[in-house]
């Protein structure tokens, strides 16, 4: 267990400064994604000449900044679950369903980041329509996503098994990041 705990402390650690840069990064994309979004409403509503590339440009910041996040929702349960039949069990079952749930989600996710990977490849063939970049790198975001997914599934299935098979004190959840405000 001891290795196991070493490693899992090294995994949360690497996963924190992960999530918490890709949080960052998110919250530039989202400004320029508002930033293209009002340009374009100024073009059309008030110089009544539409630019073609907004919508196009605000949906790949859309998606890259979804990427960078979905992994800090996973880590701290911001998803949407259904738990109420895992709470009518003894605790026993309900560490042991979420084992294998854990174990079911990391099947899937390795499947997605697999499937994302080919994806990515192909997005080589094609370019945006309204500015020439491959969609490659649009289509980069969801193997970023799945595999910060897949880090942090990998997190949480180590700290499950950790509390199932050993003493639960040893493998405290990771601390929820904080919004601070400057004065």
């Amino acid at each position: 267990m001891t290795a196991m705990r070493k490693f899992l402390h090294l995994l949360e650690t690497f996963n924190t400064y992960m999530l918490a840069a890709g949080r960052s990064v998110a919250w530039v994309l989202v400004a320029l994604m508002v930033g293209t979004i009002l340009l374009q409403v100024f073009y059309r509503y008030v110089l009544d000449s539409a630019l073609p590339w907004p919508e196009e440009v605000a949906r790949a910041l859309m998606i890259w900044m979804m990427g960078l996040v979905a992994a800090s929702g996973y880590r701290w349960g911001a998803f949407v679950a259904i738990d109420m039949v895992g709470e009518m069990l003894p605790t026993l079952l309900q560490r042991l369903l979420k084992l294998f749930l854990l174990a079911l989600a990391l099947v899937v996710l390795a499947q997605l980041f697999y499937l994302a990977i080919e994806f990515f490849q192909r997005g080589f063939r094609t370019r945006a329509a309204s500015f020439h970049l491959p969609r490659a790198w649009i289509y980069l975001a969801m193997p970023v996503c799945f595999g910060s997914m897949l880090l942090v599934n990998i997190e949480m299935l180590l700290r499950e098994i950790g509390r199932t098979f050993g003493n639960a004190e040893d493998f405290p959840e990771p601390p929820r990041p904080t919004l601070t405000v400057a004065e």
